[in-house]
C-alpha cells in the first residue's frame, strides 16, 4: 500500500485530462472545473479523507453552526454595474474579493471595494480601478498604480 505522500505526489504527475477521469472515479461525477490545480487539490483533499477521516462530529456541528449565522442579503441588487464585467484569466493586479482601496485625491478620500462583480466606486461597480481612477481625477491612469498597488508610481 503506497502513502498518502505517494499518492498525491503521483496526482501531481498527472494531466489535467487524467486528473479529471481520476476525479470521476473519487466523486462518483465529472467535475465541473477540468483546471489542473484545482483538480489535483481536490481530489488530494478527498482521498486524505478517506484514509485519516473527515472532520469530527464536533467540528462539523460548529461549522454548520456558523454556516447559520452567516447573513447573505436576498433582495434585489442595489448597485448598478459600469461597462463589461472584468475578465478572471487576465494579467490584472490580483484584489481578493472584500479588499477596500483608498486613496486621498485632491482633499478627498476616495474608497473602493473590490467585489466578485469588479470594483465597487459611490455604490456603483465598474470593470476596473482605471476607470475609477479616470472618474476620480478626469485624467488617463493605470488603476492600480492610482491606487498605490504598483511600487513607485503613485503621485
Amino acid at each position: 500500500m503506497s502513502t498518502i505522500t505517494d499518492e498525491i505526489a503521483e496526482l501531481r504527475a498527472l494531466s489535467a485530462h487524467e486528473l479529471a477521469d481520476r476525479y470521476e472515479q473519487v466523486f462518483g461525477k465529472p467535475p465541473r472545473v477540468k483546471h489542473k490545480e484545482y483538480l489535483w487539490k481536490r481530489i488530494a483533499w478527498k482521498l486524505q479523507e478517506q484514509r485519516f477521516g473527515g472532520l469530527s462530529g464536533a467540528a462539523q456541528r460548529r461549522l454548520e453552526e456558523l454556516i447559520a449565522e452567516i447573513d447573505i442579503p436576498l433582495g434585489e441588487q442595489t448597485r448598478t454595474i459600469v461597462g463589461k464585467l472584468r475578465p478572471t484569466n487576465t494579467k490584472t493586479t490580483h484584489v481578493p474579493i472584500g479588499a477596500v482601496l483608498t486613496r486621498e485625491w485632491r482633499g478627498e478620500t476616495i474608497v473602493v471595494t473590490s467585489t466578485s462583480a469588479g470594483f465597487e466606486f459611490n455604490g456603483e461597480v465598474y470593470a476596473s480601478l482605471s476607470v475609477i481612477a479616470r472618474k476620480v481625477s478626469g485624467t488617463q491612469w493605470n488603476g492600480p498604480a492610482f491606487f498605490g498597488l504598483r511600487k513607485g508610481r503613485r503621485s
